[in-house]
């Protein structure tokens, strides 16, 4: 073997050796973030030390440490993946109501929302204690993810003509009554799951809260009153 042939060996296998290295750190770190995905959600992100995941991984924390410097790179490593299927739920509901009506799938979507951002507790880690960076960016992601798509979900429909209320107030309503009812015990109080509740309130900001009496009568829209109409009210 020449020294150029012996020279583009080693360079052959310390390439695969590297290779190999890097596969398997990988492999780890995707262990160590699937360990901690379980445990977080299961207790929440606060409740879950170092040294639990250290014992439920059966490893040192050194070796976690090796791969994730500190909690916080680790939760954000856990909360990429959880807003990667989140993203990947939603999706996937946009697709299945492609073609239906407007309400629809305006409904399917918030459903999906709101059971993605249930199950991962978002409105929990946005507003609780703790980690002010992380609780932003956490506040970030659920924007461009979630809220982001609602918003130009109500833009469409308004550009359609299907909704003559402006989107930006549509999305305020919705998005608040969300955030309200994943941390509320409404749906405890009224024995309705989360669902039936979004249900409703898709109904409602679609549709209105008030009903014509009766089927034939012509349903009006709300005038928001100005100063002159206040006044001559107290006038008359």
């Amino acid at each position: 073997m020449t020294p150029q042939e012996h020279e583009a060996s080693m360079e052959t296998m310390e390439t695969e050796s590297v290779s190999q290295f890097s596969n398997e750190r990988g492999q780890r770190a995707d262990v160590i973030v699937d360990a901690a995905g379980r445990l977080f959600l299961a207790a929440g992100f606060a409740g879950v030390s170092m040294d639990d995941l250290a014992r439920e991984l059966g490893m040192s924390k050194k070796t976690i440490y090796r791969h994730f410097p500190d909690k916080r790179s680790l939760l954000t490593a856990v909360l990429d993946r959880q807003f990667a299927a989140v993203e990947a739920t939603l999706v996937a509901a946009a697709d299945e109501a492609r073609g239906q009506p407007f309400g629809v799938r305006v409904q399917r979507f918030l459903i999906a929302a709101g059971s993605e951002l249930g199950r991962i507790g978002a409105a929990q880690l946005a507003s609780g204690r703790g980690d002010v960076m992380l609780r932003q960016y956490v506040e970030q992601r659920v924007d461009a993810v979630v809220y982001g798509r609602l918003d130009e979900l109500f833009r469409e429909g308004h550009r359609q003509g299907l909704l003559p209320a402006p989107p930006e107030l549509l999305s305020e309503i919705t998005r608040g009554a969300v955030e309200r009812l994943l941390g509320s015990e409404l749906p405890r109080e009224l024995d309705w799951t989360a669902a039936d509740l979004l249900r409703a309130t898709v109904d409602t900001v679609l549709h209105g809260a008030i009903r014509p009496a009766h089927p034939d009568d012509e349903r009006r829209e709300a005038v928001i009153p100005t100063v002159r109409d206040d006044e001559q009210e107290v006038s008359s």
